[in-house]
């Protein structure tokens, strides 16, 4: 298991914590197959990857602009920073089908982004619009 639920802190939002859990196990069943090195699994997973983290911030994004939250520029430009690094992953996995360069970007990189991410601007954000559910 790549990321603990613990690992991620609660948010003082329901469907922020919704959309988290959902990722982490996404990025959980994703890193199993990266481990098992199941290229055909890793190919469909990355697309199950992509729609999730998609959704995730577009979400919160939609949420941050109805309800005008003063950093939404900021907030956007990590998921933007994060679209793009996820984009030339995919882009480097379809030309050489590595899965230790998948691994290397969970584990060093994805795992702490996301921790950071959300203990920073999710958690500020969700104090902001409040618990919408």
């Amino acid at each position: 298991m790549l990321i603990e639920s613990k690992d991620v802190q609660q948010v003082s939002n329901a469907m922020m914590n919704i959309l988290h859990e959902e990722e982490i196990e996404i990025i959980n069943n994703f890193h199993d197959a990266v481990l098992a090195k199941d290229i055909k699994k890793i190919d469909e997973l990355f697309q199950v990857v992509l729609f999730d983290v998609e959704d995730h911030f577009t979400t919160e994004e939609d949420m941050m602009e109805e309800s005008n939250f003063y950093a939404m520029q900021m907030h956007k430009s990590e998921h933007d920073t994060m679209r793009g690094k996820i984009k030339d992953l995919l882009e480097e996995w379809n030309k050489n089908k590595d899965p230790q360069a998948i691994q290397t970007f969970l584990e060093e990189e994805f795992k702490h982004w996301i921790v950071l991410h959300v203990a920073r601007w999710d958690s500020e954000t969700a104090m902001h619009i409040g618990d919408t559910m």
